[in-house]
């Protein structure tokens, strides 16, 4: 359990999640939250992270910070993300357990999973065959990290825990570059398609593959549950236990968009998993689940987007 007084460091304030999670803390009364910006502190260098643990002492620690990015990120910079990846968060927690950290929640990704995982994934399919191609060096830093707070947990009896969210959308993604994920790219391409009248938009694939999505709001809600409810070694899926085809997600958006042109598939571009749908049963038996369903939170995203205009108005097509 911590309280409004517990000192929390939230590493990666600035991104999608992290922003997320600081604002959820902050609406609760916290009043000892610790953010620093990559200026002010290079998560890439160890000696700057186990500096920054001394100074400030944390209790508790919220590692959502990570290189991120869509399927053609992911295998265009695939030592990347891996090397990066396996930078942070190493020296984030290993510098968190040298320094007396209470308790650590690192935030896994769903494509931990193999990529013939039956479906829904439970959470002991975990490291039971290869992982997809597409995203093999996030996948890979992201399973270590998992373990290396496993194994602390084992050997040093400290809550280093981890939680594997399936995949999250909403303000403050990254939107209209090579690096956006699925519903970022959609919304943005489709309203900018809107603005010059295009006849169509292209998106890569068949539209086939299958995909959950969590608003980012109903993550933030998870963590702090998990902050204040759960210190066990065995990590927890956090889902919504629905999916859809991404050519239905795309129908979905260019209705909330109001785009009247044609969607193309293209499908001599890969689809990456065939379908990717957590079982996220454990974490609503033991009293968590999510609120917001995923037409409204595209509502809602979309909204955002249009409320920054900076975003809305470059083009992208």
């Amino acid at each position: 359990m911590i309280n409004t007084s517990s000192k929390i460091f939230i590493a990666g304030h600035t991104g999608m999640v992290g922003s997320h999670i600081f604002q959820k803390f902050t609406a609760k009364k916290f009043e000892n939250i610790i953010v620093k910006t990559r200026n002010e502190l290079d998560l890439f260098e160890p000696s700057s992270v186990n500096n920054f643990f001394k100074k400030e002492k944390p209790e508790c620690v919220i590692l959502a910070a990570a290189r991120v990015g869509g399927i053609k990120a992911n295998m265009t910079y695939s030592a990347d993300f891996l090397y990066e990846n396996l930078l942070i968060q190493n020296n984030v927690i290993w510098s968190a357990l040298k320094n007396n950290v209470r308790k650590l929640l690192f935030l896994g990704s769903s494509c931990i999973y193999p990529r013939s995982c039956q479906q829904p994934m439970k959470e002991e399919y975990f490291m039971t065959g290869p992982v997809e191609p597409t995203n093999e060096g996030y996948a890979i830093a992201k399973i270590a990290g998992m373990k290396l707070c496993q194994k602390i947990f084992e050997q040093y009896g400290k809550p280093f825990i981890s939680c594997m969210p399936t995949n999250v959308y909403g303000p403050h993604d990254h939107f209209g570059s090579d690096t956006s994920h699925v519903i970022p790219a959609l919304i943005s391409r489709m309203h900018q398609a809107k603005l010059v009248n295009a006849p169509s938009v292209t998106i890569w694939g068949t539209g086939q593959s299958r995909r959950e999505f969590l608003y980012v709001e109903d993550l933030a809600d998870a963590i702090f549950w998990l902050m204040n409810e759960y210190e066990k070694p065995d990590f927890l899926n956090i889902g919504t236990g629905e999916d859809i085809s991404i050519s239905e997600l795309a129908e979905l958006i260019q209705d909330i968009v109001q785009y009247k042109g044609n969607i193309i598939f293209d499908a001599t571009k890969p689809d990456g998993m065939p379908r990717k749908l957590l079982d996220s049963s454990r974490i609503n038996k033991c009293g968590w689940s999510h609120s917001i369903s995923l037409t409204k939170g595209l509502e809602k995203t979309y909204d955002w987007f249009l409320s920054h205009s900076a975003l809305s108005e470059q083009s992208v097509i």
